[in-house]
């Protein structure tokens, strides 16, 4: 029945015109996963029914039209109420949304169904960023927006997956089934991938489930669904399948990279080696905020330079007054503990999120040095991983 109704809409959108579907995407994605071929052909078949009493209504409504119309010498004929007729008017129609009900929610179902997975990962939505975390595993890593900030800015010509792309996709085994374990840690984002047939709310303080089988190798996209704030659009997904035996090999490569990044972060690092990674984890990071050049944005996002203007005392949430943002009309960093605690913890009731969860002790040493001393700050602090370290206790 399935492959039925699969081939059967493609030969439907095949006479449409392959070009113009190509073209328009007027019909669902080509499905990658079990649930999405489950949802296709849920959709052909809810359509196939619409036209066929669509059809089955229009025509004889059009036929009794040109059939008993007035010019062939017809009479109205007024009549009160036909029992037999309403009864088989009610009666039909129940019984069409009776078959259609029973095949949707088999689908629904079958999309809840997350027992007997292979691999379970928890998915972490943040303001705006997604966070990847392996059950069992040991590996979790921040997925970011990847498109160039000059992009953005119209300073050059936008790309095939203009924030469509990420620094670090998710990536799973075909032919596995995938436990996703959705939640969020500030407000409610959605995590949706239309080939995957998934689309599941994020939202904090509770877990919601879906799973997905992907049936063949590739690099499937998707965003959140949900408006989250303002940058909402700026939040994409790019899931990786690869054939188990390549997973395999990229999951035993994400094991040595994290080993090897806990040995780094007990060295000593120059302030040029941590501003040099400062600066990318900025980007990734704070610039949509704070923008490239640390200036901020009037009135929402406070500038990172010593000196620059922010608001009038009166027009700060209490949050950020409290917290040393404001002082004597002028944005100042502070001490670097200050600075530190800021990055690591995040202000409570603002957009200032606590990234002490989503970035290593090396990259948050890296990033507060790089603030610290850009842009026309000086203060010649340069902040070690284990001074990162010793703040987690």
């Amino acid at each position: 029945m399935e492959k039925f109704l699969f081939h059967s809409s493609a030969i439907f959108m095949g006479l449409w015109s392959g070009s113009s579907y190509a073209e328009n995407h007027y019909n669902l994605p080509p499905p990658a996963t079990i649930v999405a071929r489950e949802i296709y052909d849920l959709h052909t078949l809810i359509l196939l029914v619409c036209v066929v009493i669509f059809v089955v209504v229009f025509g004889v409504m059009f036929y009794s039209l040109y059939k008993h119309r007035k010019s062939l010498g017809h009479q109205a004929v007024q009549f009160h109420e036909h029992r037999t007729l309403e009864i088989v008017w009610s009666i039909i129609p129940f019984l069409i949304l009776a078959g259609m009900a029973y095949p949707a929610t088999k689908v629904i179902l079958g999309m809840k169904d997350t027992s007997a997975s292979d691999i379970s990962i928890k998915i972490t939505g943040h303001q705006w960023k997604w966070e990847y975390e392996y059950m069992g595993e040991g590996v979790r890593f921040i997925s970011s927006l990847a498109t160039p900030q000059s992009q953005i800015d119209n300073q050059m010509a936008k790309d095939e997956h203009y924030l469509l792309e990420t620094d670090r996709p998710l990536v799973v085994p075909t032919g596995k089934k995938v436990r996703l374990l959705v939640t969020a840690d500030d407000v409610i984002h959605s995590w949706w991938v239309p080939e995957f047939g998934v689309k599941q709310d994020a939202i904090p303080g509770f877990i919601k489930e879906a799973w997905i089988r992907v049936d063949k190798p590739g690099i499937y996209r998707g965003q959140c669904a949900e408006l989250c704030g303002v940058g909402h659009g700026f939040m994409p997904i790019v899931v990786q399948a690869l054939p188990p035996e390549n997973y395999a090999v990229w999951l035993k490569a994400q094991k040595a990279t994290i080993a090897a990044a806990a040995a780094e972060a007990g060295k000593t690092y120059t302030m040029e080696d941590l501003k040099e990674r400062g600066e990318k984890i900025f980007a990734t990071n704070c610039a949509l905020c704070h923008q490239a050049t640390g200036q901020g944005l009037a009135g929402a996002f406070p500038p990172l330079i010593d000196g620059a203007a922010f608001a009038a005392p009166e027009q700060l949430t209490a949050p950020l007054a409290e917290r040393g943002f404001w002082k004597d009309g002028k944005i100042v960093l502070g001490t670097k503990e200050h600075h530190l605690d800021i990055v690591m913890h995040g202000i409570s009731g603002s957009a200032m999120q606590a990234f002490d969860k989503q970035l290593s002790d090396l990259d948050i040493a890296a990033v507060v040095t790089y603030e610290r001393n850009s842009w026309g700050n000086h203060t010649g602090d340069v902040i070690q991983p284990l001074a990162v370290k010793a703040l987690r206790k």
